[in-house]
């Protein structure tokens, strides 16, 4: 599974809202459920961006406890408006890069409310409808390598990686309709190894549904394009391995060599790495990933190195 950004760059401090229903008496229940009325009201409140601020930290911080506070947001007036201002008030910070660590902070609590709404299956069609992940691809765009800049991209890349885990064409073909597959390799061939395992992770589940496999192999500049970054990928993992991004490459491989003509393709242009014992012993350890490459090289018709002893193998 693929590990969720972070939501802020200070120390965790303990959130405000503890509600554990199968705990809590119906009185302490009422108040808590109270206390995230009041909050979520504060959100959309114009008259100071201090409580607004205090709000999406305390909500961002306590969302997984909240049951159905994506519906709550997304049917509160003007909540999700407030939601997508935060976001449209950073991009002047962007570029020029100017994104401090508080303001890059703020904006990462704000889409981690996003991520809600993209994650909960009674709010996800209508976060689609209403076209708002297009308001994080300018955050995706940035190549900025400092911390506020690395938060604010992991963190949308985080909303996009919600979307996709439902398996569902309908957030396929949305995403299709958009830039994210470019998006998504240049983040895979230049980003850090978490954004980079993210990015890798949209691009795979893209991959798994025929819809996006499809689109991928339909000319042969998308294959291309796709395949050249993914052998980037593996001789930059030859040299500075990463055993969960590793598990992603192979995956979409995996699904690329579902398609007949993308197949005859790989025969020629898949890395030498995966073909003989480079990752050996990653192997060892990590089962799933061992039987996808095996997989993958018995759909090429290409022999399996087993687990011989690694050649060249530089580890950091």
């Amino acid at each position: 599974m693929v590990q969720q950004p972070p939501v802020s760059h200070s120390p965790q401090q303990p959130s405000m809202l503890q509600t554990h229903p199968q705990q809590s008496q119906p009185r302490q229940q009422a108040a808590e459920m109270e206390k995230i009325y009041s909050l979520v009201q504060d959100l959309s409140n114009p008259a100071s961006s201090e409580t607004r601020q205090e709000a999406l930290l305390e909500l961002s911080k306590g969302r997984e406890s909240v049951h159905n506070l994506a519906p709550l947001i997304w049917h509160s007036f003007g909540t999700v408006a407030a939601l997508v201002q935060e976001v449209v008030d950073i991009y002047p910070y962007v570029n020029p890069p100017t994104l401090t660590a508080t303001q890059s902070n703020r904006v990462c609590n704000a889409l981690a409310l996003l991520q809600c709404i993209a994650s909960h299956p009674e709010t996800r069609s209508l976060f689609l409808e209403a076209h708002i992940p297009l308001f994080l691809y300018p955050f995706l765009h940035t190549t900025t390598k400092s911390r506020p800049f690395e938060y604010l991209r992991l963190t949308s890349l985080g909303v996009i990686g919600a979307l996709v885990k439902t398996d569902d064409s309908d957030v396929t073909s949305f995403l299709l309709s958009t830039e994210i597959v470019p998006l998504c390799l240049r983040i895979m061939e230049i980003g850090s190894e978490l954004s980079k395992t993210v990015a890798t992770f949209i691009l795979q589940k893209i991959l798994i549904d025929p819809i996006g496999l499809a689109y991928i192999c339909h000319t042969y500049e998308r294959f291309s394009h796709v395949a050249m970054i993914l052998g980037k990928m593996v001789s930059a993992l030859g040299k500075e391995p990463s055993a969960r991004l590793l598990k992603h490459v192979v995956r979409c491989y995996l699904c690329l060599s579902d398609n007949p003509r993308a197949k005859e393709a790989l025969r020629q242009c898949l890395p030498d790495q995966l073909r003989d014992s480079t990752f050996a012993v990653f192997l060892k350890e990590d089962n799933s990933t061992k039987r996808w490459l095996s997989s993958l090289l018995k759909n090429l018709n290409l022999p399996d190195p087993g687990m011989v002893e690694p050649r060249n193998l530089v580890l950091s």
